[in-house]
């Protein structure tokens, strides 16, 4: 494919992407700070935490946690050693499965998860939804709701369902 045949993107679909890129890259970063500042968790071990508190029973398999997580299962596997030394998270055999392993929130964890979201969620607003009006966040929603699919069929991420606030 010559030049004259290369589908480049417009000068507004650089913009965006461009944009997007500098949104995915420093994103991380700035959740990560917050959380180990305020909650001395890190942003990958909260998200683990997180979703384990959405779970029935606060439980679910390792290696369903680790699609959920988009993880590999040996990252998992070493954070969840050092959620388990911190006491918040706990293995179990998964019940009549002996092949497969349950990553089990602990009342430790289910009460770090609870002090942790309120600092999270007005982290998550300070940097994502302060400056927006509420039209703009519908149509980010709308953007992503585009998106996601393409990237996550079968829609095994975290997120792409809705979350629902830790209960105590």
């Amino acid at each position: 494919m010559d030049d004259d045949q290369t589908p480049w993107l417009t000068a507004e679909q650089e913009e965006a992407w461009r944009s997007l890129m500098a949104a995915i890259l420093l994103l991380p970063g700035a959740l990560d700070a917050q959380l180990q500042r305020d909650a001395d968790v890190t942003h990958a071990g909260y998200v683990v935490m997180s979703a384990l508190s959405e779970t029935p029973d606060r439980a679910i398999r390792m290696s369903r946690l680790a699609q959920m997580a988009s993880m590999s299962m040996s990252r998992l596997s070493h954070l969840v050693d050092r959620l388990e030394q911190r006491g918040w998270v706990e293995r179990q055999p998964a019940p009549g499965d002996r092949r497969s392993t349950m990553a089990v929130l602990t009342e430790a964890g289910w009460d770090k998860v609870v002090a942790t979201a309120p600092g999270h969620a007005d982290n998550v607003k300070t940097l994502i939804f302060e400056d927006l009006t509420p039209a703009q966040t519908r149509q980010l929603k709308k953007i992503f709701d585009t998106i996601v699919p393409k990237l996550d069929p079968e829609r095994r991420l975290l997120g792409c369902a809705p979350a629902e606030k830790p209960k105590q």
